[in-house]
């Protein structure tokens, strides 16, 4: 059995969001824009929903599902203060190993919530098995490029201050990795897609607020926890670009279920796709001139 890379220091990403609770309505607008466009593919599906568990939402989704109607709704946390004050019915628990039975929930979602797991295939499988056959599971995650510019100025800034670079924004998957994670999790019709949310702020100290708001401070295990040279961020700053995005890599799954569409037999079809594109069908090897 592979061994998870242990990339975040999750002890210390629960004590961030701790934290950060008191002051999470500062990002409000953000996390309610990103949750906006997740809830747009549920508002997609014809399907109705009994039970659902949100997943890290910090308050930008728990309550626009109990607006949807969804009359049971459990908001989940790595840290206790942050799920109580999510809406919804609050439980402390880990994405890595969560508290819940098979079948549990008929809807899942987990808005900007799973980039600092150290083992995604793994939380995707658990997350898969608390759904009901045919439940629906909606995520999001930032993508590669979000924060591209913090991440390219601290690295030049810290490379002449100090000689070096250490890690310090996450590293953000890419949107060709999603859909095959999915299917590898055991997900029916899986989907990954993307989003682009435009960011503005007025001065870096905005930013920086506002991810320590969220709770999005550094957690990864390699970076250089000594306190860094005075020159170190103003120079970092000074060349940053504070017209940025947030790419939201979105995947959407099903848990599997005998009524859900399935591929067709290789060799069943009844009509060739020459007949239908009004073309000359050559077999392999013979030119086409």
């Amino acid at each position: 059995m592979e061994t998870a890379p242990d990339i975040f220091d999750r002890r210390l990403l629960a004590l961030r969001r701790e934290r950060a609770a008191v002051h999470v309505r500062q990002v409000a607008p953000i996390l309610e824009a990103a949750a906006a466009l997740l809830l747009d593919r549920l508002d997609d599906t014809t399907r109705r929903f009994s039970r659902a568990l949100d997943v890290g939402g910090r308050g930008a989704v728990a309550p626009a599902l109990s607006a949807r109607g969804i009359p049971f709704v459990v908001s989940m946390d790595l840290a206790p203060a942050m799920a109580r004050q999510a809406g919804g019915l609050a439980i402390a628990g880990d994405e890595e190993w969560l508290p819940f039975a098979a079948g549990s929930f008929d809807l899942i979602l987990a808005n900007l919530s799973l980039h600092a797991v150290n083992d995604l295939p793994g939380a995707l499988i658990q997350l898969r098995r608390a759904l009901s056959p045919d439940g629906l599971f909606l995520a999001s995650l930032p993508g590669f490029g979000t924060l591209q510019g913090l991440r390219e100025a601290l690295a030049a800034a810290e490379a002449e201050t100090r000689g070096g670079v250490s890690p310090r924004i996450a590293p953000f998957p890419e949107l060709r990795d999603l859909a095959g994670l999915l299917q590898r999790a055991g997900f029916a019709l899986p989907v990954a897609d993307q989003d682009r949310l435009p960011l503005e702020y007025r001065t870096p100290m905005g930013l920086v607020a506002d991810l320590r708001a969220a709770g999005e401070g550094n957690v990864i295990r390699a970076a250089d926890r000594r306190t860094p040279p005075r020159a170190l961020f103003p120079l970092a700053f000074a060349a940053l670009d504070l017209r940025m995005e947030l790419r939201l890599l979105i995947m959407t799954g099903w848990a599997p279920h005998d009524s859900q569409q399935k591929p067709a037999r290789p060799g069943s079809a009844n009509a060739r796709l020459a007949e239908a594109l009004g073309t000359r069908e050559y077999k392999a090897g013979e030119n086409a001139g």
